[in-house]
């Protein structure tokens, strides 16, 4: 899995590949600018000369003489990888022109600075010069990168609003697109949307969460050599399964109960289809059992449309507590469908037995309304809210917004569970604050789970993983990103139902 690094982490390691590693900040920035313009050339090869690399300047063409870029460059590190991408274009034969916030504060970014000043001139940037270079075949965004972290406004939210307008055809943005916040993806002032997003050595939160993924464009990572310097407590993005955790979706020989029997809490009459999407999404993930748990009332409706999953009459916690008499369930899923009522607040406190358990929809909601039940949460719990179920769990994390890896971390601890809070950037915590971040962005964008019981259906997955013996924090991350991929294989016109069923195709293009 890729690792998400902060702005301070990334910090860190260039220090210590500069301290370590035999490189300076020169060399860094050097590598920098040029994996800019190479990714530049790659993702629009209309601008490009052959090979994607800018040639020596002997080897200009003609119709690279006509080519205009216009770099835009703050006064740190980034504008300093700014400095460089003009140098390489200017050898590579474009017309070049730079506009500059201020002088550049850091030694590296001056002497880039000073080296482009033998080139050509630095201009002031202002909405009005940006404004007088409009036409321009590539815009550089190196003004601030990943060093933001204050709201913009004044003369400098007056040049990002412009060239908002301005709606310039190829603008690439250097590691971060400027008014972006790296380390959470906030929105801290008008944020030109990038065609290109090209960063370095590892994403960092912010391509991820929140707006983030909405303004990037296109995102390419480059290495610039300092993998080896990395932190070992970085954020995972789960972009892969593993695979030790491939390998372990498929099964052994055995029977039934050999893989597990997961048992799902229904609501009642006409309330079942949701956990009869999760029990469907726990069979077909490979739970060898699932049965179905559900009040007098809805007994025959239940009947009606299960096959393969087995039915039980549940209709108190005194029912719930002699079936798991039956030491073969494995796993518990409540939630989806299944009400807040009397009947459901009992069911749950005696779910909350030390037997592995997902916690979804209406079971998150009844954690909210009792402090006391969510005091019993144990670390073989998994917590599968969303924002709006978040905030009503945890409404003082919810209120102080920042980091959404932060408020899932603090969540997590707080409960003593797995927490994983959806959206198209699910974070995934447990208590110990290892964390995940799955992306249902970029190549793995599916809004089509944005339907009607998506939702019940991960609940279900995670359920049946459970049952089948993963830990809980693996089943929550394996969940998300097995659920996506569903998504992806059916593509446009997905409804809940649909999921399961690609669970067998996603499965079998699994390799190890």
């Amino acid at each position: 899995m890729t690792k998400l690094l902060t702005a301070a982490q990334m910090r860190a390691a260039e220090q210590a590949a500069m301290a370590q590693g035999g490189v300076t900040g020169l060399d860094l920035m050097e590598r920098a600018g040029r994996g800019v313009v190479a990714a530049c050339f790659a993702h629009w090869p209309e601008i490009a000369l052959s090979g994607g690399q800018p040639p020596p300047p002997r080897d200009i063409s003609a119709r690279t003489m006509n080519r205009r870029a216009v770099i835009l460059c703050g006064p740190g590190n980034n504008g300093g990888d700014g400095f460089v991408v003009a140098r390489l274009l200017h050898e590579a034969g474009w017309q070049v022109d730079v506009l500059a916030l201020e002088i550049a504060d850091s030694p590296e970014a001056q002497v880039n600075a000073d080296r482009w000043r033998g080139l050509g001139p630095v201009q002031a940037l202002t909405a009005a010069a940006l404004r007088d270079h409009a036409g321009a075949d590539l815009y550089v965004d190196a003004l601030f990168g990943t060093g933001l972290s204050r709201s913009l406004g004044g003369a400098i939210a007056d040049v990002l609003a412009c060239l908002v307008q301005m709606q310039v055809q190829r603008l690439v943005a250097v590691d971060i697109p400027s008014g972006l916040a790296a380390d959470t993806g906030d929105v801290l002032g008008p944020v030109p949307p990038a065609g290109l997003t090209v960063t370095f050595d590892s994403p960092k939160p912010g391509h991820f969460l929140t707006k983030g993924p909405a303004h990037c464009g296109h995102l390419v990572v480059v290495d610039i050599g300092i993998a080896a310097f990395r932190p070992d407590d970085a954020v995972a993005l789960v972009d892969v399964l593993p695979p030790d955790v491939v390998r372990r979706t498929g099964k052994a020989q055995g029977h039934k109960y050999s893989h597990g029997h997961a048992l799902v809490l229904a609501g009642g009459s006409g309330q079942g289809g949701a956990a009869r999407l999760a029990a469907r999404a726990a069979l077909r993930i490979g739970a060898g059992a699932v049965t179905l748990g559900v009040p007098p009332v809805a007994l025959v409706e239940n009947a009606a449309q299960l096959n393969a999953v087995m039915l039980r009459n549940v209709p108190d916690g005194a029912a719930l507590r002699a079936l798991l008499d039956d030491r073969r369930f494995s796993a518990l899923c409540l939630g989806p469908g299944m009400g807040t009522g009397a009947r459901e607040a009992e069911l749950l406190g005696v779910a909350l037995c030390g037997t592995p358990l997902v916690l979804d929809a209406d079971a998150v909601s009844l954690l909210a309304q009792a402090p006391d039940l969510f005091a019993r949460l144990h670390d073989r719990c998994v917590l599968t809210p969303h924002d709006g179920e978040f905030a009503r769990l945890f409404p003082d994390l919810a209120r102080t917004g920042g980091s959404r890896i932060e408020m899932v971390r603090a969540a997590a601890a707080r409960a003593g569970c797995v927490v994983l809070l959806k959206g198209a950037d699910t974070v995934i915590a447990d208590a110990t604050g290892q964390c995940f971040v799955h992306g249902a962005v970029y190549a793995r964008s599916a809004p089509w789970l944005a339907t009607a019981g998506s939702g019940d259906v991960l609940a279900g997955i995670i359920t049946g993983l459970l049952a089948r013996g993963f830990a809980p924090l693996e089943a929550a991350v394996t969940g998300a990103y097995l659920h996506t991929s569903c998504a992806l294989v059916f593509g446009p016109g997905l409804i809940a139902e649909d999921l399961p069923e690609m669970l067998p195709q996603v499965l079998r293009g699994l390799s190890v």
